[in-house]
Parts: C-alpha cells; sequence; structure tokens
C-alpha cells in the first residue's frame, strides 16, 4: 500500500466518521476528510529531536 491508497483509506474512515456525527460542517464533508487524512498521514511521520538519549542497561547477575 502506497502513501496515496494510505491517504484515501485514511479519507474514507474520516468521511464515515463526518457523516456519522448529527453536527454540520462549514465546507463539503469530502473536502474536509481529505484534510483529516493529511493531517493523519503527517502524524505518522517520524520527528527528529536531535539526539536519542542512550539508555543504561545493567547486566544480570548470575
Amino acid at each position: 500500500m502506497n502513501e496515496n491508497d494510505l491517504r484515501d483509506c485514511f479519507a474514507m474512515f474520516a468521511l464515515c466518521g463526518i457523516l456519522s456525527c448529527d453536527y454540520s460542517v462549514d465546507e463539503a464533508p469530502a473536502t474536509l476528510a481529505y484534510k483529516y487524512a493529511d493531517d493523519m498521514l503527517e502524524a505518522r511521520r517520524p520527528k527528529e529531536d536531535g539526539i536519542v538519549a542512550i539508555k543504561k542497561t545493567r547486566k544480570k547477575l548470575t
């Protein structure tokens, strides 16, 4: 599954959620669903916050 397929899948589920709610939205539901899908794809991307801390490990005593 490539990123475009994943975007369509996210938009499909977002559209189901939008249409299942009883409140009205200001813009077209499909347009809003793709905005949500783009936000979901952005959230999946790893964020680099610098150097990862090294955790100390303890050796088990036998």
